[in-house]
């Protein structure tokens, strides 16, 4: 028996005892699979923009980039949902060329009793109390300072001399992200202790004009070799989402063959229902989710941040479990009447955009997150990446066989099958890794990752490449274990028992 000594040389005479260490059989590591979260800080901010920076709080991030800021609001909904991830920002500026929303409130008539206005600005409440004695103009003002006080807020406010009754709102990043800012009053209604003061009558013009997304790809670029499972993407302009796409290829990007490193996209966006639907069909990518989101007070980024940290620890701890029934927290649900029915949440998820649904208590909850891949390269139908679990399977599955291959088989000699050789020795046969292949299906199986190892022994192949005798081809054939999803009963029952 030959042993394969690494280091101990073989010319040693000096007595007696030398030793050393081989790793190659203990190795159990799994990758660590980082959140990167995009999104633009505020112009007073003296970070450098483009580089991406690891982060440990909501409030560390709005020191470094601004109280406020996207990336600020994005890491809070991201914390709300998962505190044990590593997280990493990608910080953007606002460019030359892009345009902030501004919106408005305008105050037509004042109260003629004591009460309390509340005005949500992109999910969060401003209050301000105000009496019948109260001018327009006072009211305008009480309320842009109070605006202006609550800093995480992503608008300032300003009233202006020649139009002292109406507070002017401008988004703090620039942007068309800016107009998914939704201002309204008394979120939560009568139930929640919210209404107008009586008399008041309040004119709210929606946040509009912004216009623009920062340039990605210098920013992606600075991410170099470091892998990012879960990727919080504020953008769903075609361009930003064309160059998150190439990031993420398969043929050049993260998911190639020489790269490796893998990762997903998540975005929302918002519309009605047969906006949403065109939307998404306009869309075919396998490592893209876009959330459907019908007229919530939280904004779009901010959704897109929130999922990411929602359906991030289920994924890490074990991908193949669906993400169904999962709680979203760090955003307000869109009111009763403009929540989707099943009809069209059912119909959205043929058309590349998932869903949530909504408890009685206002709790938002996972339905079905798919990718937005629909189609084959002919255009027909095609399913095979429908579900985001899957993508997080292959990862999972192909990390793991590649951990596996780089630890046991680093350093080995190759011959063809029937070859005799010392047992022992650095050396690999096609048959030996067709049997270490096979013992590893075996155990992704026990855990719960794939399914029907003998299919998989029968239907692999191992094989030296005929023009490479230093290559070996494996066509792996395992099959994905599945998510219990639709549980289908026909109750056939009886009024009487059977004769």
């Amino acid at each position: 028996m030959a042993v394969p000594f690494s280091r101990v040389p073989n010319n040693i005479r000096a007595p007696l005892f030398y030793v050393e260490f081989d790793n190659s059989m203990a190795n159990s590591a799994i990758a660590t699979q980082r959140t990167l979260i995009i999104g633009q800080m505020l112009s007073t901010s003296t970070a450098k923009p483009d580089i991406p920076e690891r982060i440990s709080s909501a409030a560390q991030v709005a020191g470094l980039f601004g109280n406020g800021s996207m990336l600020h609001g994005m890491t809070e909904a991201y914390f709300a949902n998962d505190q044990a991830a590593e997280i990493w920002v990608l910080p953007l500026s606002d460019a030359a060329n892009m345009v902030a929303a501004k919106g408005s409130v305008k105050v037509s008539s004042p109260a003629t009793d004591t009460g309390v206005i509340s005005l949500y600005i992109g999910g969060q409440r401003v209050q301000i109390t105000v009496v019948a004695t109260d001018k327009a103009e006072q009211v305008a003002t009480a309320l842009s300072d109070a605006i202006n006080k609550k800093v995480t807020l992503p608008v300032t406010a300003i009233v202006a001399f020649d139009s002292a009754d109406t507070v002017t709102l401008t988004a703090k990043n620039k942007g068309a992200a800016g107009n998914s800012i939704d201002l309204r009053l008394n979120y939560r209604g009568q139930a929640g202790g919210e209404f107008t003061p009586a008399g008041m009558e309040l004119k709210i013009t929606q946040m509009t004009g912004g216009a623009g997304a920062p340039d990605l790809k210098n920013a992606l670029g600075n991410l170099k070799d470091r892998s990012f499972d879960f990727i919080a993407n504020p953008y769903t302009d075609t361009a930003s989402l064309d160059d998150v796409k190439a990031f993420l290829s398969d043929t050049v990007g993260r998911w190639s063959w020489e790269q490796q490193l893998y990762g997903h996209s998540f975005s929302a966006v918002n519309g009605a229902y047969g906006e949403l639907a065109s939307f998404g069909e306009q869309r075919n990518y396998q490592h893209e989710t876009l959330l459907g989101v019908t007229n919530s007070p939280s904004p779009n980024y901010i959704w897109a941040a929130a999922l990411t940290g929602a359906v991030a620890p289920s994924l890490r701890n074990d991908p193949g479990r669906p993400l169904q029934t999962l709680p979203v927290s760090g955003v307000l649900a869109p009111a009763s009447e403009d929540q989707l029915d099943l009809i069209e949440r059912n119909n959205l998820l043929y058309s590349g955009i998932s869903t949530f649904t909504v408890a009685d208590d206002g709790t938002i909850q996972v339905e079905n997150i798919i990718t937005t891949y629909q189609k084959n390269s002919f255009g027909d139908n095609d399913d095979s990446y429908l579900e985001v679990e899957t993508l997080y399977l292959l990862m999972y599955v192909t990390r793991y066989i590649r951990t596996q291959i780089t630890s046991k088989f680093a350093r080995m000699k190759l011959v063809k099958d029937a070859t005799r050789y010392a047992p022992g020795s650095a050396i690999v046969t096609p048959n030996v890794i067709r049997a270490e292949l096979i013992a590893q299906y075996r155990t992704l199986e026990y855990n719960g990752y794939v399914q029907d190892s003998k299919s998989f022994a029968s239907g692999l192949i191992v094989d030296i490449n005929p023009q490479n005798p230093n290559r070996v081809d494996v066509l792996w054939t395992g099959t994905l274990i599945n998510q219990l999803r639709v549980f289908a009963l026909l109750n056939q029952f009886r009024l009487q028992p059977a004769a």
